[in-house]
C-alpha cells in the first residue's frame, strides 16, 4: 500500500506530540506488509526520537518477542484488520500512568482509523486506473467503427450526387459522426495530464472541451446541425418543427471557443422538448436578439415546479415516469450563467413571439454578445 504524504505528516505530528513527556523512551510506528501466501510482516515507519538512529525491525530484534514491563504494544486495528503497531517504550526507572496510556491508546486509534481511510484510498485508486484503462480500450475500440460509418456514408454521398433528394440524410450522418468523434476525443483527454485545468469553472462540463478545427466558431455554425438532426426527429414523428426564417448578423459573429459549450445546452433543451412534450404538439427554435428560444406548445410545466426543474437531481411531475437523472436543466443553466448568459422557462411562448403557441414551455437562452476585437484582432481582456 502506497502511504499519502498526508498520512506520513500525521504519523510525525502524533510522535511529536508526545516529546514533552519526560516519562518516554521511544515511540515507533510498524506497518502491516504481507505478500499473498506469506505470513504478515511488520516494517517500520517513523520513530521518535528521530535522531535516535534506526532501530531494528522487529523480525532482526529477539528481545522484543520476551515481554518486558517498559514496553506496552498497541496495535493499529481497523474493524478485523490489523493493520500495524504501535510501539511504546519507557525508562526503566518509571512506571506506565493511565493518563499516558489513554494517550498511546487515542493516538493508536487516530492513526488505525487513518490507516483505514490509506487502504480504502488504495483500493479506489486501483479501480479507478482499471476502469480508466477499461475507457480506453472501448474508447480505442470505438474508433474503428466510427471511421467505417464516415467512409460508408462518404462513398453514398458521392453516389447520390450533389441534387439528390436523400443527400441531405447523408449529409447528417456525417455531422452526426463527427460530432461522435469529438466526444471520443474528450473521453479519452479524461485522466490524462493534458486535461484542460478550469480553475474558475463551479462545476465540470459535460466533457472536456476539444478545439475545434476550420473556420470561426460561430451561433450559426453551432445551431445548425441540432435544427437540421430536430428537424429529422420530428418528421419521424409526424410533428410540426418550426425552423429559423433568417439568420441574424449576430448568429454569424465570431464566437469564443469556449462558446462551444452552447452546443451542449441547446441539444439537452431539444432533447427535452421532444421527450417530454405530448406527441403530436409542436415545438420548434427561434432567434431573438442575443437569444436562443427552444419551445414546445405541451402542457405548461406547473407554477410551483417552474424553478424547482432548474435544481440538480430535481424533476418536473410529468416527467416523473421518463427516464432521466435531473441533471440537464441545472447543467444547462450552470454552463450558460457561467458564459456570462441565463436561462429561464417562459409558459406563454406568444409573449416573446405573437406566431407562436399561446401557452406551453419555452426556453430562453440569452447570451452575451462576443468580445470586442482589439485593431490587432484579439479580444480585449474583460
Amino acid at each position: 500500500m502506497q502511504l499519502s504524504n498526508r498520512f506520513l505528516t500525521l504519523v510525525k505530528q502524533q510522535l511529536k506530540s508526545f516529546s514533552g513527556d519526560v516519562a518516554l523512551d521511544k515511540l515507533i510506528v510498524y506497518i502491516a506488509q504481507s505478500s499473498e501466501g506469506e505470513a504478515p510482516s511488520f516494517t517500520m515507519l517513523d520513530q521518535w526520537p528521530p535522531d535516535s538512529g534506526r532501530l531494528p525491525e522487529i523480525a532482526d530484534d529477539p528481545s522484543l518477542r520476551i515481554p518486558a514491563p517498559e514496553r506496552h504494544w498497541f496495535p493499529l486495528r481497523h474493524d478485523d484488520l490489523l493493520l500495524g503497531v504501535l510501539r511504546a517504550e519507557q525508562h526503566l526507572e518509571e512506571e506506565w500512568s493511565d493518563q499516558l496510556d489513554r494517550r498511546l491508546q487515542a493516538s493508536a486509534s487516530a492513526l488505525a482509523y487513518s490507516l483505514g481511510l490509506e487502504l480504502e484510498r488504495s483500493r479506489l485508486l486501483e479501480e479507478l486506473h482499471q476502469q480508466r484503462q477499461q475507457m480506453n480500450l472501448v474508447v480505442h475500440q470505438l474508433r474503428n467503427p466510427l471511421a467505417a460509418l464516415r467512409t460508408y456514408a462518404q462513398l453514398l454521398l458521392r453516389r447520390l450526387g450533389p441534387e439528390h433528394l436523400q443527400r441531405p440524410l447523408v449529409t447528417g450522418l456525417l455531422q452526426e459522426q463527427a460530432q461522435l468523434d469529438r466526444y471520443i476525443t474528450s473521453l479519452d483527454l479524461i485522466g490524462q495530464e493534458n486535461l484542460p485545468h478550469r480553475p474558475e469553472a463551479p462545476a465540470p462540463l459535460l466533457l472536456p472541451q476539444v478545439q475545434s478545427k476550420g473556420p470561426g466558431l460561430t451561433i450559426e455554425h453551432i445551431l445548425q446541425p441540432l435544427i437540421e438532426r430536430a428537424a429529422a426527429t420530428a418528421a419521424l414523428q409526424n410533428r410540426a418543427w418550426q425552423t429559423p426564417a433568417h439568420w441574424p448578423a449576430w448568429t454569424q459573429e465570431i464566437r469564443p471557443e469556449d462558446d462551444a459549450v452552447i452546443s451542449e445546452i441547446v441539444a439537452n433543451l431539444l432533447e427535452n422538448a421532444f421527450r417530454y412534450s405530448p406527441t403530436g404538439c409542436p415545438l420548434g427554435l427561434s432567434l431573438f436578439d442575443h437569444s436562443i428560444l427552444i419551445w414546445d406548445g405541451g402542457p405548461p410545466i406547473p407554477e410551483q415546479e417552474q424553478e424547482l426543474i432548474f435544481h440538480k437531481g430535481k424533476r418536473g411531475s410529468s416527467s416523473k415516469d421518463q427516464s432521466g437523472s435531473g441533471l440537464g436543466l441545472a447543467l444547462a443553466r450552470l454552463l450558460a450563467e457561467e458564459r456570462g448568459g441565463g436561462l429561464v422557462l417562459h409558459t406563454h411562448p406568444n409573449q416573446l413571439d405573437p406566431s407562436l403557441p399561446s401557452r406551453g414551455n419555452a426556453f430562453l437562452l440569452s447570451l452575451p454578445p462576443p468580445p470586442a476585437k482589439t485593431p490587432t484582432g484579439r479580444s480585449k481582456a474583460n
